[in-house]
């Protein structure tokens, strides 16, 4: 459908000029940028925050003390992306962690994870499992090499007529299936339990410890608002198995600097191939005439004019905020404004002034560089997310802390350090009309608690502290709900479904419109996929139509 308002006529004078305009500067908008600078188009991308990185930035929140303020750990970084834009060359560097996770119990037990370190530590907890969790892990990690192909190029698209479009898409699902074929029929059946079963009944067929039920539990809800026993968890639980740190698969690492310091290289890239970025410039409309999306009008009044627009934000935001409604077919609208989200994330940075000491562990160690897991079995994890649906917040949540001042001393003063929380279940939005405005001060409280549980001082050790709700990281990132995904990484909205059947080629339902977010395939996490694979897409569409 065509939208010509009257109100963007008289602008067309005052009009810039460019091939590309993208909406946001987070990571995958960056990327998207990069690649297409290096292919010779003119480009600008606009961020209504003053800062590039979307959520992963690197800010001070305590004089002194610096930290990745909503992203806040190194997995899913595409390596392909890092070879291409030579973020290395940009002043990106990438550290492992010394150990990769530890989970206390409240009994005294532990376990401890990593290189050289995994099957002694379950043995400690369970013979049996000490087997089983090998077998496991290489069930999984052959699952995801043969995904990873899928990472970097669109899933299948289904069109509705045949032409171009249908032949193109016929070849990609050739692709597909030839690509799938890799997998023995036995990995073809497990990989069907992992798109559709919940991560507590394959882990509780599996293991008999908590701890060890919990070590993959734990990824099966991270940004997910759900428990562990719900259908599709499992899924969730194999996305996080997709990364790998410096060319070691899954294993997590610390940027040098913070998650801002891929993004500043990201935008580096971008800028030394002729990409314009500004800050401070916020959309507040897509500029539609003759059904096709030609522009953007800033928040400031001004337009930009340009070939190809490309959306990094939230699709449910961008097309119910940002494009004229009367521009879009009112089934599309329909469907998209039940565009799911909501991850149950609350999340914290904190200086301390000494580090903590867990019961189960005391004192310095590799364990203080891991991911440190609050949450010893999965049925603890359940009751988080039924207490949080029905209370707004769990009384006991599941909590992430990371210490990434052992691995990066610039983020702190001498001696002291910065933690990250990461930590569920809450609710996106508060039952009984309750507002996260008049509660984040009290739910931090619970949080820090939480934490002392476990490592008794923590909480006398806490010198400042930055609270983000999910109204805030909505406010402050454009995360709809405190969705750290852009959107449910739910069977509907995955694949050829993300973020729309008919729409998982990152085209929009306007031509010249497309999604570069997380909200496209293959979804969330700061792996520079998506917009990597929207600037393929839009070079594929500008050849066409320029040679």
């Amino acid at each position: 459908m065509a939208c010509a308002t009257a109100r963007t006529n008289p602008l067309e004078a005052d009009m810039n000029e460019t091939d590309v305009i993208i909406i946001g500067a987070g990571h995958n908008g960056l990327t998207c940028a990069a690649y297409l600078a290096m292919a010779g188009l003119r480009v600008k991308v606009v961020d209504r925050r003053k800062v590039v990185g979307g959520a992963a930035v690197t800010e001070e929140f305590h004089p002194g003390f610096r930290n990745s303020v909503a992203a806040y750990t190194v997995s899913l970084l595409n390596p392909q992306v890092v070879t291409d834009l030579k973020l290395g060359e940009h002043g990106l560097r990438i550290v492992e962690r010394r150990a990769q996770n530890f989970l206390p119990a409240p009994d005294g037990s532990y376990l401890l994870t990593g290189e050289g370190r995994t099957r002694q530590s379950v043995t400690a907890l369970s013979a049996r499992d000490a087997d089983t969790v090998e077998a496991f892990s290489r069930e999984l990690e052959a699952i995801a090499d043969v995904l990873r192909q899928f990472v970097l190029r669109a899933p299948p698209n289904l069109v509705e007529s045949f032409g171009i479009g249908s032949i193109r898409e016929a070849f990609n699902a050739a692709g597909t299936a030839n690509i799938l074929r890799k997998l023995s029929l036995d990995q073809q059946r497990s990989l069907l339990d992992l798109f559709t079963r919940s991560a507590g009944e394959m882990l509780d067929e599996r293991f008999e410890n908590d701890l060890v039920k919990a070590l993959f539990g734990f990824d099966a809800i991270v940004g997910n608002f759900a428990s562990p026993y719900a259908a599709g968890s499992a899924y969730v639980m194999l996305h996080h198995a997709f990364g790998e740190v410096n060319g070691k698969k899954g294993v997590w690492g610390h940027a040098i600097g913070g998650m801002g310091a891929i993004t500043q290289a990201m935008a580096r890239a971008a800028r030394s191939h002729g990409a314009e970025v500004e800050t401070d410039a916020g959309v507040r409309e897509i500029i539609v005439e003759g059904g096709r999306a030609i522009g953007v009008v800033l928040d400031n009044g001004s337009a930009i004019r340009a070939k190809y627009v490309a959306s990094s934000v939230n699709p449910k935001l961008l097309y119910t905020r940002l494009v004229p409604s009367g521009a879009l077919a009112p089934e599309f609208l329909e469907r998209i404004t039940r565009w799911r989200n909501g991850s149950g994330t609350f999340r914290m940075n904190v200086a301390l002034g000494a580090l903590p000491s867990f019961t189960a562990l005391p004192g310095p160690g590799d364990h203080l560089t891991s991911g440190i897991i609050l949450a010893p079995s999965l049925a603890y994890m359940d009751r988080a997310w039924q207490d949080a649906r029905g209370r707004g917040w769990s009384r006991e949540p599941v909590v992430e802390l990371l210490i990434p001042s052992t691995l990066d001393d610039s983020l702190a003063p001498p001696g002291q350090h910065v933690a990250s929380l990461f930590c569920q279940h809450v609710a996106p939005e508060l039952p009984d009309g309750k507002s996260w405005d008049d509660h984040r001060e009290e739910v931090a409280d619970l949080m820090i608690a939480t934490v002392d549980k476990f490592a008794p001082g923590f909480a006398a050790s806490v010198i400042g502290r930055q609270v983000l709700s999910p109204l805030d990281l909505e406010r402050q990132f454009g995360l709809l709900g405190g969705d750290i995904f852009h959107g449910a990484l739910s069977l509907n909205q995955l694949f050829s479904a993300r973020p729309m059947l008919g729409h998982a080629d990152y085209r929009g339902p306007l031509k010249g419109l497309y999604h570069c977010g997380s909200g496209a395939h293959p979804g969330g996490g700061v792996t520079g996929a998506p917009g990597h694979n929207a600037a393929r897409t839009i070079l594929a569409d500008h050849r066409a139509l320029f040679g």
